[in-house]
């Protein structure tokens, strides 16, 4: 089928018809199956044809924001307006949109929205009011421009000071004050419309190792990483967080050769049935090198969804979210438990995906109007004041 496509694709037969439109022609039922799980990044400040094509015809699920899609909070209100427009008119659910903005280092939007300090901070605050007013108002300033999914907090504990990853990104190297700012977070961006993801699923606070650069490897025992790392992540849980993203490493208490994300003795056995979440499980980004230099995305996004993720992350660029997709909806194709599977990953995504469609705020001046806010001056102040008072 592909092989048709590819070669009426290059063919003066299409008579100008773009490859995407020829392959929307061609799609079934185990297309979009697959296609209901990948959440994707591009390039570009303005949505692609070929990616608003993929949200009209059920290839793509949502997508995720980095600085290279932002020049300003008003052009991204109008590309995700145009993302949530095109599965509107074709009638699919709302495109999940996504976005990493934790404070700090970790932050795809600057000024003129509020600036968070590093999570730390929050943490040694210990102000659980505090945490969850700051991210209630960054809610409201991310939902006004679409964005419908934090993949914030971070749930791990900091308990390894050579950590090259995580760092001031976790609330605290003690596990229960972790916790209560996990939850503090996870209601601010509730309160305000805005979906929580606890990440990095069973914790990635103790590595030595980047797992965007390589597969790091924690050899605690199960009675150190219940006492540890699981702590924040069970708190998370009985708050009713929206959604978790694995970790890219090896847990050898649990499984010994896998990522935690293509394990399923980790997110089936661990994460669903003793924890008891029921909420998306996200993997983190398959091009990290932690997964794709051993699997490759494809192989990866097959192993994922058969661990029991939900939503797979494919960060880089679009023809690599397509190859994922190719590549589940193949084995769906020929393994029909693998095929329900895909089913219930999707099923479960697209009831997050409708839970929060995507409503940006186009008009400029109402926008100018939200960040110069009372609420936001007052909580701007209030940082600089308990920043300059440590």
């Amino acid at each position: 089928m592909l092989e048709i496509i590819a070669r009426f694709a290059t063919s003066d037969e299409r008579s100008g018809i773009s490859p995407d439109t020829i392959m929307a022609m061609a799609l079934d039922d185990y297309d979009r199956l697959a296609g209901a799980v990948i959440v994707g990044g591009f390039d570009g400040l303005v949505a692609p044809p070929e990616l608003l094509s993929r949200i009209a015809d059920g290839r793509l699920a949502g997508v995720t924001i980095f600085k290279r899609n932002i020049e300003s909070p008003s052009q991204l209100a109008r590309m995700v307006d145009a993302m949530a427009i095109a599965a509107r008119v074709a009638s699919r659910p709302p495109p999940l949109v996504s976005i990493d903005q934790e404070g700090g280092r970790v932050a795809r939007l600057r000024a003129p929205l509020i600036e968070l300090p590093p999570m730390r901070r929050f943490g040694e605050y210990d102000d659980t009011a505090l945490t969850r007013r700051a991210l209630a108002l960054l809610a409201t300033q991310l939902a006004a421009l679409g964005c419908t999914t934090d993949f914030a907090p971070v749930a791990d504990v900091d308990s390894n000071p050579a950590n090259p990853v995580i760092g001031d990104r976790s609330f605290s190297r003690d596990p229960e004050r972790c916790a209560r700012h996990v939850v503090a977070a996870i209601e601010g961006l509730r309160a305000s419309g805005v979906l929580a993801c606890a990440k990095h699923f069973p914790g990635h606070g103790d590595t030595e190792l980047d797992s965007h650069l390589a597969l790091p490897v924690l050899r605690h025992d199960r009675a150190r990483i219940d006492g540890v790392e699981l702590v924040p992540f069970r708190a998370a849980i009985a708050a009713g967080v929206a959604s978790v993203m694995t970790a890219h490493v090896v847990f050898e208490g649990v499984e010994n050769d896998l990522p935690a994300t293509l394990s399923k003795k980790i997110v089936t056995d661990l994460l669903r049935r003793e924890l008891g979440f029921e909420g998306v499980c996200f993997s983190d980004d398959l091009h990290m090198k932690a997964v794709a230099d051993r699997f490759g995305v494809p192989e990866s996004a097959v192993r994922s969804i058969e661990a029991g993720c939900d939503a797979l992350l494919v960060c880089t660029d679009m023809d690599s979210h397509e190859a994922a997709r190719i590549a589940l909806a193949s084995r769906a194709r020929t393994d029909a438990t693998f095929a329900e599977r895909l089913r219930g990953a999707g099923e479960r995504l697209r009831k997050m995906r409708e839970s929060a469609p995507p409503a940006p705020i186009t008009d400029n001046a109402a926008l100018e109007a939200l960040w110069k806010s009372e609420e936001a001056l007052a909580l701007a102040a209030e940082l600089r004041t308990r920043a300059e008072s440590r």
